[in-house]
């Protein structure tokens, strides 16, 4: 990972984890959206804070590791990271908010829209739905994968990942 791409916020949580009292970072984003993870961050009845805290934590784990794949130039590994970032951060906010995962077919714009994710958030979720694997190498052989995507795309994609990271952690942590 390269210095201007550290995170001290997803170390910090790396480092000491998370727990039910912590208080959140504010966030840092492209734009204003510091309204956007103030809807709904109160535990509905049924929601499912415990399974919402693990995938979160599972999201903060492969956004390092989507930061150390782009420094070694696995430039697809890193995409592939960055989508399942994505993925799990908005699912985290489905377990919060619906006491389950919501169903969605790789689509991750449409995942964001079923969990009420603003349009910003399903933008950026967008740009990183090509890159499931099973998307990906449907039309890219695999040994070709890292040399399609370059190091600035792949940064990018982290910058994406890492916005949708920050608006399920001002939801999920807040809960």
């Amino acid at each position: 990972m390269m210095p201007q791409d550290r995170d001290p916020e997803l170390e910090q949580l790396l480092l000491e984890g998370v727990s039910l009292t912590q208080e959140t970072i504010p966030l840092a984003s492209r734009s204003d959206t510091s309204k956007a993870g103030d809807k709904n961050t109160v535990v509905p009845p049924g929601g499912d804070i415990q399974g919402a805290l693990g995938l979160f934590a599972e999201a903060a784990q492969d956004m390092a590791t989507a930061g150390l794949e782009l420094a070694l130039g696995r430039h697809f590994a890193c995409a592939d990271y960055c989508n399942q970032v994505a993925e799990k951060a908005a699912q985290s906010v489905s377990l919060l908010r619906f006491g389950r995962q919501s169903m969605y077919n790789h689509d991750l714009r449409a995942l964001g829209e079923l969990v009420g994710a603003p349009e910003e958030i399903q933008k950026e979720m967008a740009i990183l739905t090509p890159f499931h694997p099973e998307t990906f190498y449907a039309e890219t052989p695999p040994e070709e994968a890292d040399q399609v995507i370059s190091a600035e795309q792949a940064s990018s994609y982290l910058q994406s990942a890492r916005f949708v990271f920050r608006w399920a952690r001002a939801i999920v942590l807040k809960a």
